[in-house]
């Protein structure tokens, strides 16, 4: 059960009742079991041993901060409240205490609390202050006043966007749609249609105007053949000519859950994902309906390997929610990562039972399927996949490459070889399909001219892909092109330094161009890397034996009789090996 305030402070008042013998070992322990916790995202185990640190040192400013920092990220704000009320009365404020402080007075409608913290300097940043004063002013009925604060942040540099989206969000939340949709309007403003958040509230916007054709245009334009429960469920209500509720900002404490997920927004991928996770936890605390807070706040969780966190917050997104297909694909991928595979296929079955009309649901399957090589039911999923996408589209390639994918570890090439065409048809230049296709076909010893080409496009379209160089480099062995075969080879092995089979074919190259040594040595690495058993017997014999005795009693040809073979062909295009 998460720890409430009342409880956290009367473990700080029994604290003060402690006798002092034997806390210092035990605040330093708690400590640094704290810190061990937080130093791989465990927030769980940090907020427990925070806690008990703080029990033995409830005044210790730098503890008080590592606890309401797990327990934000917990989702547990009463409880980082509790903690930051009490790092405030001693007179110590870090950012992350006034980030708990300021959406605790949100949540509670404190706006003249708010007010007066940003008039003391109590500064989260000035982004979050201006937003902060100019909600909470709308907060208290001074509707000029928050305007005031809205244009004057949008005429900042860079800050248009800003200004004027939650301008829009404030008037709509007072009733003037019509000032709201000139605002959302504005495709000079600052992109508030390429923004989901802000198409759905435009789209809100103009059906409480009486325009559903023109919400049905804007929705439309920046949804285009999108299968997305919730835009279809709009587009169904639109065309039926139903008036949608605002719902985007109701009221100030929605505008500053809207406040922590725009910078959440922003920060995600530039801030590291802790800091983010903040603002993401918070927007979705003030505003448990947040589906995108919460979406977010998951996604984050999964980047941080927090699964079991990821899967909780999920499963908060119900089956009536437009996000709870996301969200449930999501969490099936969640329990996957945490090895928890039988479970996150059930709820992938789940859904292709519950939704099953939708090609996303079978391709999610089909991936999780092939995640766990269960390469013919990977391949019956996409099958379904493919059924349902309708005609092709060049967003769909990845559906025919997945399933091309497990139709040729099936040794099934004359159904794989149609797909990656089907692929590259859709997307030509797609570094995965030319490289995976080109690959195929040198093993298979066929097309070769083109495979190669295909590869070398690849490597053209990513140079720093060690996987795409191997293959460049590979292949080139594999015609004889020893010489070409070691530059291309040597990159590989340095953007890839620890992977058994880059490393296992630098060694083979190295062989071939007479560096024998060399080639023991990366073959004794590639067994420290710990290669696939069969890989790794065949290591060990060229470690004993040598590549050509190896090659020979495996029945292929010599390798100067491939060099041979390749000298009397027509000349392949020069390689680009610088």
């Amino acid at each position: 059960m998460p720890l409430t305030r009342p409880l956290v402070a009367a473990a700080f008042g029994l604290a003060l009742l402690l006798p002092l013998t034997g806390r210092a070992d035990e605040d330093a322990g708690a400590y640094l079991a704290a810190r061990v916790a937080g130093s791989h995202d465990d927030y769980r185990q940090s907020a427990t041993w925070y806690t008990r640190a703080l029990i033995a040192d409830p005044a210790n400013t730098t503890l008080m901060d590592g606890a309401i920092t797990a327990q934000i990220a917990l989702g547990n704000l009463e409880a980082a409240l509790a903690v930051a009320e009490r790092m405030q009365a001693s007179g110590t404020e870090t950012q992350v205490a006034l980030l708990a402080l300021v959406a605790g007075k949100a949540q509670t409608g404190d706006f003249a609390g708010m007010l007066a913290d940003i008039e003391a300097g109590k500064s989260v940043g000035k982004l979050m202050d201006k937003l902060t004063r100019a909600w909470a002013e709308l907060g208290q009925g001074k509707m000029s006043e928050a305007v005031g604060e809205f244009d004057a942040l949008a005429a900042a540099p860079g800050m248009q966007y800003f200004g004027q989206y939650h301008k829009a969000l404030a008037l709509a939340s007072v009733g003037d749609f019509e000032g709201a949709d000139k605002i959302l309007s504005d495709h000079a403003a600052g992109g508030f249609q390429t923004q989901r958040r802000g198409v759905l509230a435009h789209v809100q916007i103009l059906s409480q105007l009486e325009r559903d054709p023109d919400a049905l245009t804007v929705l439309n334009a920046a949804f285009k053949g999108e299968a997305d429960p919730t835009i279809v469920d709009l587009r169904t209500r639109l065309a039926a000519g139903e008036t949608l509720p605002w719902t985007m900002a109701r009221n100030a404490t929605d505008g500053m859950a809207e406040v922590f997920f725009t910078l959440a927004s922003a920060l995600n991928d530039e801030a590291d994902d802790n800091y983010t996770l903040l603002y993401a936890r918070i927007a979705s605390t003030l505003r448990p309906d947040h589906t995108e807070a919460l979406l977010l706040t998951a996604a984050l969780l999964e980047d941080l390997k927090q699964y079991d966190l990821a899967v909780e917050t999920y499963a908060r997104i119900a089956p009536a929610d437009g996000g709870y297909l996301v969200a449930e694909i999501g969490r099936a991928r969640a329990l996957q990562s945490a090895d928890k595979t039988e479970a996150a296929l059930e709820v992938l079955r789940a859904l292709s039972r519950s939704h099953g009309d939708l090609a996303t649901v079978h391709l999610a399957l089909g991936d999780a399927l092939r995640r766990e090589e269960r390469w013919d039911e990977a391949a019956a999923a996409y099958d379904a996949a493919i059924a349902r996408a309708g005609p092709p589209r060049p967003e769909q390639w990845a559906i025919y490459y997945s399933r091309a994918i497990a139709n040729e570890r099936l040794k099934r090439w004359d159904k794989a070889e149609p797909d990656f065409r089907q692929a590259l048809a859709l997307n030509p230049d797609q570094p995965q399909v030319l490289n995976y296709l080109g690959y195929s076909y040198l093993e298979l010893n066929s097309n070769l001219d083109e495979a190669l080409q295909m590869i070398q496009r690849a490597v053209e379209l990513s140079p720093d892909s060690g996987y795409i160089l191997d293959s460049l480099a590979w292949g080139l062995f594999r015609l004889g092109r020893y010489d070409a075969a070691v530059v291309p080879m040597e990159k590989a092995s340095l953007l890839e330094p620890v992977d058994p089979v880059v490393t296992d074919h630098l060694g083979d190259v190295y062989w071939a161009t007479g560096r024998q040594m060399e080639a023991r040595f990366q073959w004794r690495r590639a067994l420290s890397f710990s290669p696939e058993e069969k890989d790794a017997v065949r290591i060990r014999q060229k470690l004993d034996l040598g590549l050509d005795a190896v090659l020979a009693a495996e029945g292929a040809p010599s390798l100067q009789a491939v060099a041979a073979t390749e000298a009397a062909r027509v000349p392949l295009p020069p390689t680009n090996d610088n």
